[in-house]
């Protein structure tokens, strides 16, 4: 075969020098014009204009940093404000530090924690709300930004050991998941070890766990003791042995946020009948009680005002926040109401108790003396128990009434694992005396103005004051660094960051109680309603959360003198309209440079409803493996409001073959498909409502099945549920068939995944204890099919995720 020789090049006869350049084309490929200037890199004139960021380290005796974080509680539900739940670990702190009465919050969990973490407002976070409720602005985009450096990532450059334990709600939904992005996790935001539940909430008895960036289970019950504020103890103090035997010399930070007092309010019985009638007088009386209370231990002044149980104009108020009288109502529902607020004050103070262990901890090893100590709560009392609370609350968020006569069935069961439990609105108020409103409402102090109590022996000489300047949780992450010699750099990691949006409170712990504050300005701003703090006085604008109202140009805004007048009781917009202006526009102001335009409050099911982008979008066919961490609900397959289909290749080898195939859910609601005695049962558990229901096969030799169900939906109900005919199957074989319900609604909040080969976590049904593992022969996949069109109460929906923070 013939080879073509390479053809060569041929020689000019033109000097190098003279030969014609290549002609420029005009632009290039990308509409680029060619560059025609001279390039000069010399890298040893080159200056970049930032300075590159050394972290400084932690000086010999640095303080160690403790945060003890509680959740939904206002200013007047402990002792150290005058309340009726005896704190006594906050009470000692208290009498060795200081007792702050004007330090505030953003009125949402999420957002306040966002703060707690850098140091900036919530908006520069991107935490406008929950994550769940993220939209595409900057400001609440759901993620923090790389502009806003964490206080553990600086605090672990600088040679702290970090540590979270606890709630952390400020990872996206999406997510929470096994095979999903860790980068907005806490091991990826600075902090050396995790252990606790990503969420808004999570069943105290039954928690759903993580333990660094690991899903996992509970190492035993609460017929062994568990609760989950104890465990959260335990792990902290087991944290920081651990780094005192191989580190002693290292100082750390440890973010401790505990469950309570979100619902579901659960206590050790023993701590719950310690308040038995201690709130048989009902709110309103509480709220005149525990004002004189607080005028007497100098938290409030004398004179201040209360205001009233339900200040928002017709034309504004949400009826779900209403407070019902309390003479309007019944025996038995006060009756039950008083339990309600007995299980929160002892799901309060049990968790206070816990605390002490630490505390007790640290002072036997030496540590406590140099330890900052912050105990606080992330924003006032929580309201989303509605005006008649609830024994289940997944059944207000499922749309599914709650019935009295059932509910007073369970009155003894308040707090323990048979109830998942909230109060009412009235004693959201009570308990956030004597301000208007609660947690949402951020233009009031009874959304925003929370506890704190600050002890650092060696650092601070006063010792049980109380101290007025006005702050706020923005001011944390300062007050930090002063303590610790820190500074928030220019520019972290190549990024430049945005500037702390609060001030330290450092000056305060040693000034007198009402000496000036530091703090000028603080702007207020959710779901829609907003308000602005500036040189003692206030500004809130008559707006309810999520009330799709929206011409906010027509809002009228009222005016506080908070200096003279605490409880934000008497308007004086008429008396001083230029000071009223001037403060509307200095929250625009505050608005442009902190990303919360624009303003958003749409309804739930609107701001829940905007397509997000998605790693794995919704799909009609699933198919799970045994052996994996529990699905979080947020991404395992929906089967509400639609026709569905559960199929399980299975081989069984013993006759007694027993343990789950598949479940989701818990026993407030859920299905399983499981095997009993060698019979095949699927059980729906609606809403946790006895009796179960249940289709049940002829017991099955050993061999090779395809055993599953199919639920064909042919309606809804009266409140939003499907109703239809589920059938039971052995290979192709109809083995048993009947009518059945299925929710509206999750089956719960958070927590409570997927699961195949076994159920974590609080069991669905009462034919099988957790984990129930699947014994006697071996599940090879589980697979559901899912009928794409689907048929759902969106307003409920929307209703149940954002009551989650």
């Amino acid at each position: 075969m013939a080879t073509r020789k390479s053809a060569k090049p041929k020689k000019s006869s033109k000097p190098a020098a003279k030969r014609a350049a290549p002609r420029a084309s005009k632009v290039d490929e990308y509409g680029r014009k060619p560059f025609k200037g001279v390039i000069k890199l010399d890298v040893r004139d080159s200056k970049p204009d930032w300075e590159p960021y050394t972290p400084p380290k932690a000086p010999k005796g640095s303080p160690n940093i403790l945060i003890v974080m509680y959740d939904d509680t206002g200013l007047a539900a402990w002792s150290p404000y005058g309340g009726r739940i005896h704190m006594p670990t906050l009470d000692r702190l208290a009498k060795n530090g200081l007792t702050y009465t004007q330090w505030h919050t953003v009125a949402l969990c999420s957002p306040t924690r966002s703060t707690f973490m850098t140091g900036r407002n919530h908006h520069l976070n991107g935490c406008a709300a929950i994550t769940e409720a993220a939209t595409g602005f900057p400001g609440g985009n759901g993620r923090i930004p790389e502009q806003c450096a964490t206080i553990g990532q600086l605090l672990q450059d600088a040679g702290w050991s970090t540590f979270w334990l606890g709630k952390n709600h400020n990872v996206p939904e999406q997510d929470v998941a096994p095979g999903a992005s860790r980068k907005e996790w806490p091991l990826s935001k600075g902090f050396d070890r995790y252990y606790g539940f990503l969420g808004g909430e999570t069943n105290q008895w039954y928690p759903d766990l993580v333990q660094d960036s690991t899903f996992i289970e509970q190492e035993y019950g609460p017929e062994e003791g568990y609760h989950l504020s104890k465990d959260l103890v335990d792990k902290a103090i087991g944290m920081i042995k651990d780094q005192k035997a191989s580190n002693p010399s290292k100082p750390w930070y440890t973010w401790l946020c505990f469950g309570a007092n979100h619902a579901p309010h659960h206590a050790p019985q023993e701590y719950i009948d310690k308040y038995k009638g201690k709130f048989d007088d009902g709110y309103e009386a509480y709220r005149e009680w525990v004002l004189g209370k607080m005028v007497d231990k100098g938290i409030m002044p004398k004179g201040t005002k209360l205001t009233p149980i339900n200040p928002m104009p017709d034309d504004m108020a949400n009826k779900d926040d209403f407070v019902r009288p309390w003479g309007t109502l019944s025996s038995d529902e006060k009756k039950l109401f008083s339990r309600m607020a007995e299980v929160y004050a002892g799901f309060s103070e049990y968790t206070d108790v816990q605390v002490g262990r630490m505390i007790d901890y640290l002072e036997q090893t030496g540590q406590l003396d140099n330890t900052l100590v912050f105990y606080c709560a992330d924003n006032g009392a929580s309201g989303e128990g509605t005006p008649n609370g609830s024994v289940n609350e997944n059944k207000f968020f499922n749309g599914y009434p709650d019935e009295l006569s059932e509910n007073m069935k369970l009155i003894g069961k308040l707090g323990g694992v048979d109830t998942y439990g909230h109060y009412p609105t009235g004693w959201a108020v009570a308990f956030s005396t004597p301000f208007q409103m609660f947690k949402r409402y951020s233009q009031f102090a009874g959304g925003s103005c929370a506890p704190m109590v600050i002890s650092w022996p060696k650092g601070i000489k006063a010792r049980g004051q109380v101290r007025h300047q006005y702050h706020h949780s923005v001011d944390v992450v300062p007050t930090i660094l002063e303590v610790c010699g820190l500074k928030m750099p220019k520019v972290y990691r190549g990024v430049k960051q945005y500037p702390l949006s609060g001030v330290s409170m450092r000056y305060s712990f040693d000034a007198k109680p009402n000496a000036p504050t530091k703090k000028k300005r603080q702007y207020y701003a959710m779901l829609g309603t907003r308000g602005i703090w500036q040189n003692g006085w206030k500004a809130a604008a008559i707006h309810s959360p999520l009330s799709s109202k929206s011409n906010f140009d027509k809002d009228r805004w009222e005016l506080y003198n908070v200096d003279e007048d605490r409880s934000e009781s008497t308007n004086l917009a008429k008396k001083y309209p230029k000071k009223l202006q001037a403060l509307i526009d200095a929250w625009f102001d505050e608005a442009d440079k902190n990303l919360v335009l624009p303003l958003d409050d749409r309804p739930a099911v609107e701001v829940l409803g905007t397509p997000r982008p998605a790693e794995e979008e919704p799909r009609e066919r699933y198919v799970y493996f045994p052996g994996a961490s529990p699905v979080p609900e947020g991404v395992a397959v929906n089967t509400r409001g639609r026709s569905y289909k559960i199929l399980a290749d299975v081989e069984i080898a013993d006759p007694k073959c027993s343990g789950v195939i598949f479940a989701h859910g818990s026993r407030f609601g859920g299905h399983a498909l499981y095997m009993q005695d060698g019979k095949l049962v699927y059980a729906y558990n609606f809403l946790g409502i006895k009796p179960e229901q249940k289709l049940v096969s002829p017991a099955l030799k050993p061999g090779k099945y395809t055993l599953g169900m199919e639920f064909d939906r042919e309606k809804a109900g009266s409140h939003g549920e499907s109703i239809g005919k589920a059938s039971l199957y052995v290979n192709n074989k109809v083995v048993d068939q009947g009518p059945m319900k299925t929710q509206a609604g999750k089956f719960t909040l958070s927590g409570d995944g997927l699961c195949i080969g076994y159920d974590s976590g609080d069991a669905v049904s009462d034919g099988y204890t957790t984990p129930g593992e699947f014994e006697g022969g071996t599940i090879q996949f589980v697979g559901v099919t899912v009928e794409k069109k689907q048929y759902l109460d969106l307003e409920r929906l929307a209703a149940a995720a954002m009551a989650l923070d």
